[in-house]
């Protein structure tokens, strides 16, 4: 269980490319950044904010971690990532949070969420 965890928290870190700033303090860098962190009556907002170069306007698209189901084979990994809508930032309102705005899907806490790429 431990592996996973951590494992899906490594696979945060390199979302919107960037690379980890400690300054941020070790919560943001490590474990929360890049994941949706509250779905409400108030809104949508993602960790995600100016030290990550977040833009009003930018496309997220929004990924939820799935187990695989069954015997585990080989050495690899016990879950995969599925692609289950897609967000853009209304308001970046601090170094490590922004609101957003749900374009597609329904996006859940704790999802993840990362930079479209241009094609």
């Amino acid at each position: 269980m431990l592996k996973k965890s951590l494992t899906a928290a490594f696979a945060g870190i390199a979302l919107l490319g960037a690379t980890p700033v400690l300054s941020q303090g070790i919560g943001h860098t490590w474990f929360m950044r890049g994941t949706i962190v509250e779905v409400g009556s108030t809104g949508t907002v993602v960790c995600i904010g100016k030290a990550d170069g977040a833009e009003v306007g930018q496309v997220l698209d929004v990924y939820r971690i799935v187990p695989h189901t069954g015997p585990q084979k080989g050495t690899g990994p016990s879950f995969h990532r599925k692609e289950v809508g897609e967000v853009r930032i209304d308001h970046v309102f601090d170094d490590h949070f922004a609101h957003v705005t749900v374009v597609s899907g329904k996006p859940a806490r704790n999802d993840i969420v990362e930079l479209q790429r241009s094609h």
